[in-house]
């Protein structure tokens, strides 16, 4: 169920950059979380520079990039991994993109697996064990 959007402004990356930033993502989403990849999904919304405002003034009139991104993951996630990701999409935004580290922000939802589907299904029954052996770790104080 991971999920990762990157808002960014119109033309300040090269299609190469945006492939980069999102193989990358799904690479730290598999490595954190270890997920399997068919489970991972990123993608980029573009805003133009118009309507997409930093430090109080349009993107157009200052140049400005600074990205904003959001990620998904169920609920019961250790604070660890959330911080991880929060971390890991920070530095790829700046080592792929090369924008400033201040200027990123980012944010994580904890979503409840029974308000997640997949395929239609929720996932507090098609990842009941996953769910049920993440929570008994994070009640016994284990960090997974």
């Amino acid at each position: 169920m991971p999920v990762v959007n990157f808002h960014l402004v119109e033309g300040r990356a090269t299609p190469e950059q945006e492939a980069a930033l999102l193989k990358s993502a799904s690479r730290l989403y598999c490595e954190v979380l270890r997920a399997p990849v068919d489970r991972v999904r990123a993608f980029i919304t573009h805003h133009a520079p118009q309507r997409f405002l930093v430090a109080g003034e349009l993107v157009s009139e200052n140049s400005l990039h600074a990205p904003v991104f959001d990620f998904i993951v169920l609920e019961g996630r250790p604070l660890e991994e959330r911080q991880r990701l929060l971390a890991g999409f920070t530095d790829i935004l700046v080592d792929v993109l090369g924008v400033d580290r201040e200027l990123v922000r980012g944010s994580c939802t904890r979503v409840p697996p029974e308000d997640w589907a997949i395929g239609g299904r929720p996932a507090s029954v098609l990842r009941a064990d996953e769910v049920r052996a993440r929570a008994e770790r994070a009640s016994s104080g284990v960090v997974s």
